[in-house]
């Protein structure tokens, strides 16, 4: 049965009947009543929705809009040209655009050329008057000369043939030539009436076409988007133009197309272009800094694209604008990678870091400079740390003290030119980091001693380094007498530490560089990131971060980390230092850094060992009380033959600050005192011999006399 369902339903009995097979009955169950027809008119709608909202039909309407407005368009221009071309319209703009600028030398200028213009136009206009009277006497003039001389050729050709009707064949030939003429007109003249109107439509939608005279959302994709279009004056204007700044708006089409009157010449500057642009009374520097996305999108650049800084000049915005797409490009290695003959001078070099945007190499000075780089994190804040330090490992009189507090092996190549590498983020590696700080506090009161008693004493840089310190600052650890590692109040331990070296260790070369990711009040306290001479700033994820990065004298000044694309932008930082070159009247500078892998900072690292008569590293800080001073000596002497009794004193210091921070020469001569391996001179300075040392702890392990610090 079609169209239905069939149920087999089993009778039920009162009574077995085994005899009797089961009685069935057959249901029919009807069919789902079906959904009523769509109506016609619901239908149709449907498809004229369809159609109208089909991608052709858009491009098709676009299409149509485009070439009328183009038409539109080109006739503006023309009339516009036209009218410039017969009126001092020209001259007028101009000399607005000067007094709006305040250009008060060009605006008389362009004032003198626009009287000289007029006078000019009165003289032809007065010259007009008498033209009808002059020009009827040049006719009469020449039509009676050229008669008289096709006469005189009529004569000519009469006597030379000897027939007197050749008299007039001259002028007969131009009556002729004439009418032929009338004939042609005639002929063309229809035609012409007909096709003129049509072919100068044709050149007005060709000067629109040419000047792309529509809107951007009829113009083809590839007119819209303008992407790699070559920044010009005229672009530049009508961005600024339609900025949304009311006050800039007004004043540019008071100005007309003179508004680049407003703009320096544009300059190439590295992979982009460079221009000042001089605003207009009653507009601020700060109306058009804060609104850079929109300007990148009027230049047809990303916003990553568009660098927007405070020059020197009053009332001036300096614009820095990419070549598209050129900011994504690699830049190239870093010269510590390619030339292996390259040292380093602690206090006269600068180290290549990388480029700025205009191409040029960007090189800091590390001398007397502490530093703090920040940003969020992978974005490349170890390896432009690293960057720094690598070249400075290259000069040997550098000491480094490093705590890698994220302890992914990043800075296990300076094992062996570090004198501490302490590696691990646990609170056990915080606490190492927290004491090795505190002894740059030692040997900076050490030497600030020794300089008040010898002005002219002269110390070798020392250059404590703690990368991921947020962890120290975040750490909750309390030592014996409850005062805890992290935080920021004055009873901090890390905190009091480094603002110690901050605030008196730059005079005596003791230096304190640190890495920090995504900067709070909490894991990056005021005083500290104030107190660093060289601030540097990778991608931010907000303005405020920004300034407590940077400074708000460097953001208020255009220096925008926040803007930074993360993950995209790695590597690029934004620094505020006056140990690197920075435009004049800027605050800060965009730098590419330059990035070392692994392999190639265990190469130079390997060439900074080599400058160097052997390092040893100590891997922690030894807290233990009961110390062996004539051990710890030998122990770090290490593989040197021989070494200076003053940089003994600062690997002590190093080793446990607690026991052997206030170290002098006389507590280091007091302890090898005796034992055969006091210091002596060589080459002018106090030395302890390795050899010495060894046959001294030989003999005391002999007789089995030992002292404890």
């Amino acid at each position: 049965m079609s169209g239905t369902v069939v149920h087999l339903h089993k009778e039920p009995t009162l009574e077995p009947e085994p005899e009797a097979g089961p009685v069935t009955e057959l249901t029919v169950v009807p069919d789902p009543p079906a959904a009523p027809p769509v109506p016609l008119w619901v239908r149709s709608g449907r498809t004229v929705r369809t159609a109208l909202t089909h991608e052709n039909t858009r491009t098709a309407a676009r299409a149509m809009a485009r070439h009328s407005l183009y038409l539109a368009g080109g006739a503006r221009i023309v009339a516009r040209r036209t009218w410039d071309g017969r009126t001092a319209a020209r001259y007028e703009r101009m000399l607005r655009a000067a007094e709006a600028a305040g250009n008060h030398e060009a605006a008389a200028e362009w004032e003198e050329r626009g009287q000289r213009y007029r006078e000019a136009r009165h003289r032809r206009r007065m010259d007009l008057l008498h033209s009808p009277l002059d020009a009827a006497k040049g006719v009469g003039i020449s039509a009676g000369m050229g008669v008289g001389g096709l006469v005189l050729l009529g004569v000519a050709m009469a006597v030379a043939t000897k027939d007197p009707g050749e008299v007039v064949t001259p002028l007969m030939a131009v009556v002729r030539f004439i009418d032929l003429m009338v004939t042609i007109v005639r002929v063309v003249w229809g035609p012409a009436i007909t096709i003129g109107p049509f072919l100068a439509l044709l050149a007005l939608w060709s000067v629109g076409a040419h000047q792309h005279a529509a809107p951007q959302w009829a113009l083809p994709p590839n007119a819209r988007s303008g992407e790699g279009e070559p920044i010009t004056p005229s672009i530049v204007v009508k961005a600024l133009r339609d900025l949304g700044v009311p006050a800039l708006r007004k004043a540019i089409t008071e100005m007309g197309d003179a508004g680049a009157s407003m703009l320096s010449p544009i300059t190439i500057a590295g992979c982009g272009v460079e221009v000042d642009v001089t605003l207009p009374s009653g507009v601020s520097t700060n109306e058009v800094q804060g609104r850079r996305r929109k300007l990148a999108e009027n230049l047809s650049r990303h916003e990553h694209e568009v660098f927007v800084t405070i020059p020197q000049a009053a009332r001036t915005v300096r614009l820095w604008i990419a070549d598209s797409g050129a900011l994504d490009e690699p830049i190239g290695p870093s010269p510590l990678t390619t030339d292996d003959a390259l040292t380093a001078n602690y206090k006269t070099g600068k180290a290549p870091w990388g480029q700025d945007l205009r191409g040029d190499a960007a090189a800091i000075s590390l001398y007397q400079r502490h530093l703090l780089v920040t940003g969020l994190s992978n974005q490349g804040k170890t390896a432009a740390l690293r960057a720094l330090a690598l070249w400075a490992a290259l000069d040997k009189t550098v000491e480094f003290r490093i705590a890698d507090l994220k302890g992914a092996g990043d800075w296990a190549m300076f094992d062996g030119i570090a004198t501490v590498l302490i590696q691990g983020p646990a609170d056990e590696q915080v606490i190492e980091a927290t004491e090795m700080v505190e002894g740059l506090v030692e040997e900076m009161n050490r030497r600030i001693e020794t300089r008040r008693t010898n002005p002219d004493a002269v110390f070798t840089p020392l250059i404590g380094l703690v990368d991921e310190a947020q962890v120290a600052f975040m750490c909750p650890a309390v030592d014996d007498d409850k005062r805890p590692y992290g935080g920021s109040k004055a009873t901090s331990r890390y905190f009091m530490a480094v603002r110690k070296v901050h605030n008196q260790g730059r005079v005596v070369d003791v230096l304190m560089w640190e890495g920090t990711q995504d900067p709070t009040d909490q894991n990056l306290p005021k005083l500290v990131r104030e107190g660093a001479h060289t601030r540097a700033s990778l991608a931010l994820g907000t303005e405020s971060q920004a300034v407590m990065a940077l400074g708000e004298k460097a953001v208020n000044g255009g220096a925008a980390p926040h803007l930074l694309r993360q993950g995209l932008d790695k590597g690029t930082l934004v620094v505020a230092s006056d140990g690197i070159e920075i435009p004049k009247g800027q605050t800060s500078i965009t730098v590419r850094t330059h990035f070392i892998n692994d392999t190639d900072a265990k190469a130079i690292t390997d060439r900074a060992k080599a400058l160097r008569d052997g390092v040893t590293t100590l891997h922690g800080i030894d807290r233990g009380e009961d110390r062996d001073p004539l051990a710890d000596i030998a122990g770090v002497v290490g593989t040197d033959a021989r070494v200076r009794t003053q940089e003994i004193i600062t690997r002590l210091a190093g080793l446990n600050p607690q026991a052997y921070g206030g170290w002098s020469f006389i507590d280091l001569k007091r302890v090898l005192d005796g034992t055969g391996a006091e210091p002596y001179k060589s080459d002018g300075v106090m030395v302890i011999s390795r050899d010495r040392l060894t046959r001294a702890l030989a003999d005391r392990d002999d007789t089995g006399s030992a002292s404890a610090v």
